[in-house]
């Protein structure tokens, strides 16, 4: 049976995505510290991996609740749903079926405050799909031109904007076919990841060419995570430089300088529902958590 493409009801939590085709850009890692965020708020929070083939996003999750379990630790981890794509032949059909798998996994978490989606780093239907759902999207980007070529196409000698790219073209289709749902458009912010704290000329005409394709585009910029090996060793053990003092591991520069740096990212991404929640009980991210994985 082909089902109708109906959106999710309204009455759904916060959708964040993680979105960009190209792969190797932090979106899982990104992904895990703003769903600990929240968590660590208080906030109910659901994840939703697209990108399920590959499953950096399940596999994380899955990697914390082992080491929950093995550690006799406490940490607060969402109500996870991977989502895969259709097998089916006819492409009419693996569309209602991938269709009909996404909404299913919205609609299970549609009481979650917050519900943060992670996308492969290929184009597909259901990429493009969870991408019309996002009240705010995020594309983790890579200190390099080879990255901001998915995004605009660059002057070689002035690195002025000479036209959009595949993927900001695919993300103005999935503001279209949300107006044409009749939802407000969600808002778009570029954060260039795994900076390198050494000064180059290219991490300043990478600047002035963002800042050139954002005012072209329509996206925010935002300063993401260092080049940093902590954030490859957390992935083992399912943490965030959050969950640090909790686990017992004494705190290095480098791991207050990335707490930092996820602090400066948060506050770029300005969520009315955050600031309610802080002025309200005093809540912050460095809080104790004491609630296990249901």
């Amino acid at each position: 049976m082909i089902l109708q493409n109906t959106a999710p009801k309204k009455e759904k939590g916060f959708v964040i995505v993680l979105g960009n085709e190209k792969g190797g850009t932090g979106k899982s890692t990104v992904s895990m510290h703003i769903i600990t965020h929240l968590l660590r708020l208080g906030f109910s929070v659901g994840t939703i991996d697209i990108d399920a083939r590959q499953g950096t996003l399940t596999r994380y999750i899955e990697n914390r609740l082992n080491y929950c379990r093995e550690a006799d630790l406490k940490l607060t981890i969402p109500e996870h749903h991977p989502v895969y794509k259709s097998t089916n032949e006819s492409v009419e059909a693996s569309k209602a079926e991938e269709d009909q798998r996404l909404l299913e996994a919205m609609e299970k978490l549609k009481d979650k405050d917050f519900i943060v989606v992670d996308t492969p780093g290929t184009d597909s239907y259901l990429s493009r799909k969870a991408h019309s759902y996002a009240d705010l999207l995020i594309t983790p980007l890579n200190d390099s031109f080879i990255d901001l070529d998915m995004i605009g196409r660059v002057d070689p000698q002035t690195y002025e904007v000479l036209r959009p790219s595949t993927y900001a073209e695919m993300v103005w289709d999935q503001k279209k076919e949300r107006a044409m749902r009749r939802e407000s458009t969600f808002e778009w912010i570029v954060m260039r990841n795994r900076l390198s704290s050494l000064y180059a000329k290219n991490k300043e005409h990478m600047q002035l060419a963002l800042e050139a394709l954002s005012k072209r585009i329509g996206f925010k910029t935002a300063q993401g995570f260092g080049e940093r090996v902590i954030f490859r060793e957390l992935f083992l053990k399912g943490l965030t430089v959050l969950d640090l003092e909790d686990a017992g591991i004494e705190m290095s520069l480098s791991h207050i300088a990335a707490r930092q740096e996820l602090r400066r990212l948060l506050e770029v991404f300005n969520l009315p529902q955050i600031e309610e929640k802080l002025k309200s009980d005093n809540a912050t991210v460095d809080a104790p958590v004491v609630a296990q994985a249901a």
